[in-house]
């Protein structure tokens, strides 16, 4: 005797799905947070009290020098998931909220029962 899932065909493959341009825009975005030491500097500037983090106060913590830090850093400004203000000699960093939510939306399913 057959179960109603079992009657139930899985849901097509929807609209929303990522073309060419987006899936190779996305996997260089995820090639740059695939770095352990981006994604906790990533989530150290979004996690920040102020909403902003001066790079002085991320070299410790990463336990990474000042050079590497930087380098990672830009890497973050370049892929647009991090802003940098420069103030004096340090620079401040911010996250890109837009950029985030970007990746969130395109790895988010479309339609809640789409399970087979």
């Amino acid at each position: 005797m057959a179960t109603a899932s079992n009657d139930v065909c899985c849901a097509p493959l929807g609209s929303a799905a990522l073309d060419e341009d987006q899936a190779t825009e996305l996997a260089a975005l995820l090639k740059v947070l695939a770095d352990p030491a981006r994604l906790r500097l990533l989530s150290m500037v979004a996690t920040a009290t102020d909403g902003e983090a001066c790079a002085c106060d991320l070299v410790e913590p990463v336990g990474r020098s000042q050079p590497t830090v930087s380098h990672h850093l830009s890497l973050l400004v370049e892929a647009g998931l991090l802003r940098r203000e420069k103030r004096g000699r340090w620079a401040w960093y911010s996250v890109v909220p837009e950029r985030l939510d970007a990746i969130r939306d395109a790895l988010a399913p479309t339609g809640a029962g789409a399970r087979c």
